[in-house]
């Protein structure tokens, strides 16, 4: 039989990865919905018919009509929608497996209304576990529901831990490529332009995951997601720089083992071993040539440099709703970085200075997703009113 699939976030770079695995197994593979976190109606018109949705839904609210004549010029008459009722609809298909794919907060309804029996996520939206991840985790135990890691990272941590017990870990280490800035001065990185923090050395991702890559923002949020998959604490959370990109996770046991996971840098190595579950995929995807790298360098973190990386370290240890306000703040952050509104080096300032304004709201970790977003809006309110401020004064 099929495995019937949603696809939230179709459009993006992780998105784009799992088509690819998807027409390249079309017998494996039946595509129930897709939906666009944005409002690119021409490539979710494109992603429809090469993976013969049956459903699209964009979730910009006035690309409806959008939508229904991109897909009719791709020769395609199927249903769509668009708006937070067009992707609920989506989500709502009958499926096994739920790809959430949409990058940042917009993807943490949707990923958490496709909690349900006899489904499995494979979640590539880590805002989920930072914002909400005590409650969507709750949510996914009591209701069966398979979390299947499908960042690079995540999934090689899982892949080599293999059915090792959470007691059995000594450290989980997550590895990171340094991005374009892996040999500035930090001087230098505080007056990075856009155009320079946008120039990821391996991957081709979205800005706002690349700035967060260049700032190492990333990484820290990829180490709140790991506390949460694996069930891991942050004394026992490590990164460690990896240009070269060949080792995505390394798990280190009690007995001293050590088991690392290591893939050519390509999503759709991990899309892949997400979708073929419980099985493999037979694939053509890169193989990893050990002795074309040569050698494989790995360097500590340097969080004076990269503060923002330390902030997220930070928040995990202190707990409650810290990660939200982090993740919000930071969002903001960069989009006024994009905007030319701030400098890079201000961007982890103003993630600091909100988690230290808001720290009276840190408390409990938010018990349900309603609760999380009015966190995540507060946090959010908080700093672009702190930019107005900088503004006004300047």
């Amino acid at each position: 039989m099929s495995t019937r699939i949603v696809l939230l976030g179709a459009t993006g770079s992780v998105g784009s990865a799992v088509v690819d695995v998807i027409v390249r197994h079309p017998e494996h593979f039946r595509v129930e919905a897709i939906v666009s976190g944005g409002s690119d109606v021409r490539a979710l018109a494109a992603v429809a018919q090469r993976t013969g949705a049956r459903f699209a839904a964009v979730a910009d609210p006035a690309r409806g009509a959008a939508l229904k004549s991109a897909l009719a010029d791709a020769g395609l008459n199927i249903e769509s929608g668009a708006g937070e009722s067009a992707v609920n609809a989506a989500v709502d298909h009958d499926s096994d497996l739920v790809v959430a794919a949409i990058a940042g907060t917009a993807g943490l309804r949707a990923t958490h209304r496709a909690i349900r029996p006899g489904r499995r996520i494979a979640l590539a939206n880590k805002e989920t576990l930072v914002c909400a991840g005590e409650a969507f985790m709750r949510g996914a135990r009591e209701a069966g529901v398979d979390i299947l890691p499908l960042d690079s990272e995540h999934n090689a941590l899982w892949q080599a831990m293999g059915a090792a017990r959470p007691e059995d870990v000594e450290e989980l280490v997550l590895t990171a490529s340094g991005g374009p800035f892996l040999s500035w001065t930090a001087e230098a990185i505080a007056a990075a332009t856009p155009e320079q923090a946008l120039k990821h050395p391996n991957y081709s991702m979205g800005a706002k995951i690349t700035i967060d890559s260049a700032s190492m923002m990333n990484k820290g949020l990829e180490v709140i997601e790991a506390h949460h998959l694996f069930g891991i604490d942050r004394a026992r959370l490590r990164v460690l720089v990896h240009p070269q990109q060949a080792v995505h996770g390394l798990v280190g046991f009690r007995d001293g083992s050590v088991v690392a996971g290591l893939a050519a840098p390509d999503m759709r190595i991990p899309a892949a071993h997400c979708l073929g579950l419980p099985g493999r995929l037979h694939t053509t995807l890169p193989r990893l040539d050990l002795a074309a790298f040569g050698r494989l360098d790995f360097i500590h973190a340097d969080t004076a440099r990269f503060p923002a990386l330390a902030l997220a370290f930070e928040a995990l240890e202190a707990g409650g709703g810290m990660p939200t306000i982090l993740n919000a703040a930071n969002e903001i952050a960069v989009e006024a970085f994009l905007a030319r509104r701030i400098g890079f080096g201000r961007i982890a300032g103003l993630v600091s200075e909100a988690c230290e304004a808001l720290s009276d709201r840190g408390g409990e970790a938010p018990a349900s997703i309603p609760e999380a977003l009015a966190l995540d809006d507060e946090a959010r309110g908080w700093v672009r009113a702190r930019l107005a401020r900088c503004s006004a004064v300047a």
